[in-house]
């Protein structure tokens, strides 16, 4: 039996966006499993109601879905007379209102109304129209968090282009093989940022990259040295780039380009994901408004940098009413004194943050430190924390509730990239239990598969989802796109979404994620996720860090766990036996590592995702197909030297 850690207070069934939108259409919002059924059993209805509630601007047209019976995921078409703009739909409400708010981590804070805001985007639109950019082009960043960022996006939506961006932290190898993939025509981007107390001159890395981007015709600098080294590309200052005068929004189809992303690209050059206009909108109109209860008051905030799918997912919190924060540096401080976990929590106490986004990875080090916001600031305001990127422990809901706040929503969220949002996420009326994601996503027919392509309950499998939704992908970018996408969802079941998460959906009707299929480990042909054994770690106050693969041995497979550990602590015999018990106990026998390493680093993706496959290869002394995209390459020499005879 899972443990209840909270509970919506009676008037949300009443008074909650996901409670008015169930009444709204008929159904009773104490019987979820209903709706859920309607909303995939009828997707048509289900989205154009989203379009009605969120008060989508544009025209729908009078067909909601075009069904393929042959091919329904890949085939079937959502709102194909549609015409609407992302943008329009994000810069819309109260002039007056406050709707960004810009914060670093240096202390740095300032708010900007939605007038400031639609000015900076329609002089920048200008710009980009004078300088040929409309429908078909893509625009590119190189860009911190910040307001610059936020308004290249949004002109490059307004008129009708495509926006793609990267990180200024990427080296010039990832960014290239990003962007270099669709044939950017302007690129945002800026030569200096600050990160962890640090000064970041990229001027030459970014000569280096538009030396090789050919179709880069102009460069726009931010910043307030907004000077660059000679390059092929003619740069302009963002203050002298377009002129002021009226916000025109191009409409665009539903099915237009939005947002290219891009997979991390740890096994070959990263994917080119090409987003959807309306899908983007509705799926996120419906995580934000239904899941997330998101008001016209509210202020979220997430942790991010502006290559990550959740900075999009962010932002459009705007076209619910909500202001947005747009950090920008380090989430945690090194000072002399040791780790200063505040920057963010200072921020969500000044901004007054309802909706706090953050990573199991930064939870498990507020943790390890003893930092506990809800005694050290104020978070009155906090409605909900959220978490993703990789699986949340029982235990860190735990720590959650009693150290950042008791009457709070925390939903762990999964999804991806690939969908620019959540098959499983939170909801205003369910209760939150431990360890647990709450809910499946409204108009998603998430389900649990076994080998036999059944699905079960309370048994892991892949997870996988049956019926179309908006938010999958047009395509991926480039020759031969549409293969290349199938073969990676499609492939593995015909016309059902496999999503590569190894899953377990239970009797509440919430699920377990217990990590990658490509990570799942399989010792003695028996097949187990990882996130028990990280859980298992994450209650060490020895371990900083840790990453857990299969590594190959005479026919079968053996568990190698390698942690990194806080200074002053040996990996000891006496650890690795307590290790191995916590493991033994909190998962089972079949979890505990038959190697535990003692490693320096551990090898995390640009993005900031752990890199188990990368270190398997490694250690079976193979190449790793492509390290630009891993963060710190040069950890991995690590791994090629373990040696079995040396491991605890």
């Amino acid at each position: 039996m899972s443990s209840v850690l909270w509970t919506p207070a009676p008037a949300a069934f009443q008074s909650s966006n996901l409670a008015r939108f169930c009444l709204a259409n008929g159904f009773d919002p104490r019987d979820y499993e209903t709706l859920h059924r309607w909303s995939v059993s009828d997707p048509g209805a289900f989205w154009r109601a989203v379009w009605d509630f969120g008060g989508v601007i544009g025209d729908p047209g009078a067909i909601s879905l075009l069904r393929d019976d042959l091919a329904p995921m890949t085939g079937s078409r959502f709102f194909p007379d549609a015409s609407l703009n992302l943008a329009e739909n994000m810069l819309r409400g109260d002039e007056e209102k406050f709707a960004v708010i810009e914060a670093d981590e240096g202390g740095h804070f300032r708010s900007f109304t939605l007038a400031e805001l639609r000015r900076l985007v329609a002089r920048t639109a200008q710009g980009l129209r004078a300088a040929g950019v409309g429908k078909g082009d893509c625009v590119g960043g190189i860009l911190p968090n910040r307001l610059e960022g936020l308004v290249a996006l949004l002109a490059t939506l307004a008129v009708g282009a495509t926006w793609s961006s990267c990180s200024p932290d990427f080296g010039a190898a990832a960014i290239v093989d990003r962007l270099g993939q669709i044939g950017v025509k302007v690129l945002f981007a800026a030569p200096r940022y600050r990160y962890a107390g640090k000064e970041h001159d990229i001027s030459e890395r970014l000569a280096e990259i538009v030396a090789a981007l050919p179709t880069v015709q102009i460069m726009v600098l931010t910043g307030n040295d907004a000077t660059m080294p000679k390059c092929s590309a003619q740069s302009v200052g963002l203050d002298d780039f377009g002129d002021d005068g009226a916000l025109v929004f191009e409409r665009v189809p539903f099915d237009h380009p939005a947002y290219v992303l891009y997979t991390s690209g740890t096994t070959g050059a990263p994917k080119a994901i090409v987003h959807r206009t309306g899908g983007v909108l509705l799926q996120h109109l419906k995580e934000h408004l239904l899941h997330g209860d998101v008001r016209a008051s509210d202020v979220m905030s997430w942790y991010t940098n502006t290559a990550w799918m959740m900075y999009h997912w962010l932002i459009s919190g705007l076209a619910c009413g909500a202001a947005v924060v747009l950090y920008d540096g380090a989430p945690i401080l090194k000072t002399a004194e040791g780790l200063d976990p505040s920057p963010l929590w200072k921020m969500a106490q000044r901004a007054r943050v309802t909706h706090f986004g953050t990573s199991p990875k930064y939870l498990a080090t507020l943790a390890a430190e003893g930092y506990a916001p809800g005694r050290l600031h104020d978070l009155s305001s906090l409605r909900s924390l959220l978490s993703a990127g990789a699986p949340v422990s029982p235990g860190q809901f735990d720590w959650a509730y009693e150290h950042v706040r008791q009457d709070m929503i925390f939903a762990s969220i999964s999804g991806g990239t690939e969908i620019i949002g959540c098959f499983l996420l939170g909801s205003p009326i369910h209760a939150v239990r431990r360890g647990e994601l709450t809910v499946k996503g409204l108009g998603l027919a998430v389900a649990v598969m076994d080998e036999r392509n059944a699905p079960v309950i309370g048994r892991q499998g892949d997870l996988v989802c049956t019926e179309p939704f908006p938010s999958m992908p047009l395509t991926f970018w480039g020759e031969d796109g549409d293969a290349r996408y199938h073969a990676t969802y499609f492939a593995a079941r015909p016309e059902i979404w496999t999503h590569g998460d190894v899953a377990e959906m239970t009797a509440y009707g919430s699920a377990v994620i217990h990590g990658r299929s490509d990570t799942t480990l399989k010792p003695g042909g028996v097949r187990m996720g990882t996130a028990e054994i990280y859980a298992a770690c994450e209650s060490f106050a020895e371990i900083e860090d840790c990453l857990v693969f299969g590594a190959p041995v005479e026919g079968d497979e053996e568990i190698v766990l390698c942690v990194k550990l806080n200074d002053g602590f040996g990996l000891t015999p006496e650890l690795a036996a307590q290790i191995r018990r916590v493991i033994r106990e909190g998962a089972s026998p079949r979890h505990v590592p038959h190697r535990i390493h003692a490693v320096q680093a551990v090898p995390y993706t640009l993005n900031g995702k752990r890199v188990e496959g990368a270190a398997r290869t490694t250690l079976e002394g193979k190449p790793v197909k492509n390290t630009a995209s891993l963060a710190n390459p040069a950890c991995l020499d690590e791994y090629r030297a373990l040696d079995r005879s040396r491991a605890a």
